[in-house]
């Protein structure tokens, strides 16, 4: 009553011996493929964690920095500065992760946030009733009288151009992953089972424990059976050629290292803009938003402090060459892996499943 190893000779075989070698096979085969795309997963699993932690270095290292800004160079608003700079910086770290958000609608919250700090703080620091309504007035205005000059738009458009490919990649990344999980579990066909059998485990019914497939009969099986897996070929080619594409965009001139270290030159370029043309700012506002409480005197000029370059810290250096070593690494790495579903069978008929160094080798119907 065999189905599947059936032969002339005599047989120590049983059905029920085949239903447990069609299990076998089952399990056998995706234990397989689970040990081929081992290292590939790990390699993209480590790199999205090892980019994050790289990503979070220099986030933290540049939030760091525009904090200093305030403290530094504007202590009046220093304090009350805090929060809106955590939230641009949460906001980008959101955006990069996948975020259903955008690098302008961040930015543009901030330079909202700081307007009304900015023009009590700086340009009329003898404000002394800042009610909610009138602070409210002041984030609303800044949209229309533009106090920060061409500075916010800038910054959009400098981190937008460069966040976009890291965050393009780490989705990417993702997806690669999902790909790896779902053929690793891609399901045997009933035919696929009972061929693997038939190469495997038919020769154990003969007593012939130790002939092993040949070559050309495993790889025939293999293709069969992975057939479904082998057509991703070639969008998996196409996968890695567009990780080295958002690779070599995050490496170009727009760089998000550079990007994110200059945030606070940006801000502070738009501070000072601001500030220079205080009078004309305090003019359009007190239109819009009325007149509030004043102290005697207006001290704006005495708030205009210049602030330098400030020279790269080996911090943000470190951060900066770990990550642009990582990408090289990961693509260079990626890029031998181009092949990995159209070799997939080979791989699979590698080793001790079949027999290479002897002329003797089992063909699916008998010892050859």
């Amino acid at each position: 009553d065999l189905q599947i190893c059936q032969h002339r000779a005599p047989t120590c075989c049983t059905k029920k011996m085949e239903e447990s070698y069609q299990a076998a096979v089952r399990r056998e085969r995706t234990q397989s493929i689970q040990a081929l795309n081992f290292e590939l997963k790990y390699m993209i699993v480590g790199h999205i964690t090892a980019f994050q932690e790289a990503f979070e270095s220099l986030r933290r290292f540049a939030e760091n920095r525009t904090s200093s800004l305030f403290e530094t160079a504007y202590r009046p608003m220093a304090k009350e500065a805090a929060e809106p700079v955590k939230e641009l910086f949460t906001d980008i770290s959101l955006y990069i992760l996948g975020a259903e958000t955008t690098v302008e609608s961040a930015v543009l919250r901030f330079f909202d946030s700081l307007f009304p700090l900015v023009y009590s703080r700086l340009i009329n620091p003898g404000i002394t009733d800042l009610s909610e309504d009138y602070t409210e007035c002041l984030r609303l205005t800044r949209q229309d009288i533009n106090p920060f000059g061409h500075y916010p738009k800038n910054l959009v458009t400098e981190l937008s151009r460069s966040l976009w490919a890291s965050r393009m990649l780490i989705q990417a990344l993702r997806l690669g992953s999902e790909v790896i999980n779902t053929t690793e579990h891609a399901a045997l066909s009933k035919e696929c089972s009972r061929a693997l059998v038939k190469m495997q485990y038919c020769p154990h019914c003969q007593g012939l424990t130790l002939i092993r497939p040949c070559v050309g009969y495993c790889l025939n099986v293999m293709r069969g059976c992975l057939a479904s897996v082998s057509e991703l070929d070639a969008q998996w080619r196409e996968f890695i050629s567009m990780l080295e594409y958002l690779t070599n965009e995050m490496a170009s001139s727009h760089e998000l290292e550079m990007a994110l270290s200059g945030i606070w030159s940006s801000i502070n370029e738009a501070i000072l803009h601001a500030q220079l043309n205080g009078p004309q700012l305090s003019a359009t506002v007190d239109k819009v938003c009325g007149q509030p409480k004043q102290q005697e005197g207006n001290l704006s000029s005495a708030n205009i402090v210049p602030v330098k370059e400030v020279t790269e810290t080996q911090t943000f250096v470190m951060a900066h060459t770990s990550l642009n070593n990582k990408r090289r690494e990961f693509i260079n790495y990626m890029k031998r892996s181009r092949t990995f579903y159209a070799s997939i069978a080979e791989r699979l008929c590698d080793g001790d499943l079949v027999m290479r160094d002897s002329s003797t080798c089992w063909n699916g119907e008998d010892v050859v």
